[in-house]
């Protein structure tokens, strides 16, 4: 079988529950081991019956003007802020004093982060410069798309966009790239696009920062784009939500933004928009 062949995962079995705090950390294991879907925590439609209300229904751009009314209406963090909150998000569920990093799946202590190499910084996945939003509060500071990662890794993948091909990462096995491009490991693949979507949703040059939309180039540069669109659609695809994926969107919007990634929710949509 080719390392380009995804994992396959079972499909996504039941809706998230919308309003109940977590208590505890969700059944899965790193997300360097075979990940299953969430058990149903709530009745099947809660979200649909109250968050995505105004969606349902809707295709192509209806559908991704609901979402953009839906989720912007959300609390903002500060990047000091930040720091904490992935060591909620993004915390271990096997070791409460650990976080998963994005590209390595590495378990690593929350307080081993900061700028050194060996230690875990704040990945911004749609990068920062495509757009040049920085670090501002807004899309600086969107926990959606930001994820604890490896520094060195994190500098390797810099701003490039997303494809695949390229040399496989020494420092970080199943991770590939090239002079223009990033391919993360089977694990997160789906997990980067979504992300990368919900970005494009989220903001649409309506709130001082551009305009964010995904395109078919690998070469955006300081653009507000980010690529390859078609790709990022199979990698949703292929790689569907996972436990440790639907646990950080409840956390997200239970403890910290208040809003939901819907592409997460609902895989579907990503279809239904592009």
């Amino acid at each position: 079988m080719s390392r380009r062949h995804l994992l396959q995962r079972r499909p996504l079995l039941a809706t998230l529950a919308a309003f109940a705090v977590l208590g505890g950390t969700a059944a899965t294991a790193p997300a360097t081991t075979p990940q299953t879907p969430a058990p149903s925590a709530a009745p099947p439609g809660a979200l649909d019956d109250t968050y995505y209300q105004d969606a349902l229904g809707k295709t192509g751009t209806a559908l991704e003007g609901a979402l953009h009314t839906i989720i912007s209406d959300q609390s903002k963090l500060s990047y000091s802020q930040v720091w904490d909150a992935l060591k909620a998000t993004d915390e271990d569920p096997a070791n409460s004093s650990n976080v998963i990093l994005l590209y390595t799946g590495r378990s690593q202590a929350k307080s081993d982060n900061g700028g050194n190499v060996g230690q875990w910084n704040r990945e911004h996945v749609w990068a920062k410069s495509h757009g040049d939003f920085g670090t501002a509060t807004g899309p600086g500071t969107d926990i959606h798309h930001l994820r604890p990662a490896d520094v060195s890794v994190n500098s390797t993948r810099g701003n490039k966009d997303f494809d695949n091909g390229g040399t496989e990462l020494g420092d970080a096995p199943g991770n590939y790239t090239d002079g223009d491009s990033f391919e993360p490991r089977d694990a997160v693949k789906g997990d980067v696009a979504r992300m990368i979507l919900y970005m494009a949703v989220r903001y649409e040059g309506d709130d001082s920062f551009a305009d964010l939309e995904p395109n078919d180039s690998v070469s955006n540069g300081s653009a507000p784009n980010i690529g390859r669109l078609s790709v990022l659609k199979t990698w949703s695809e292929q790689d569907p939500p996972d436990t440790f994926e639907q646990r950080r969107n409840d956390v997200i919007f239970d403890r910290f933004q208040h809003n939901r990634n819907p592409f997460i929710d609902h895989p579907e949509w990503v279809e239904a928009i592009w």
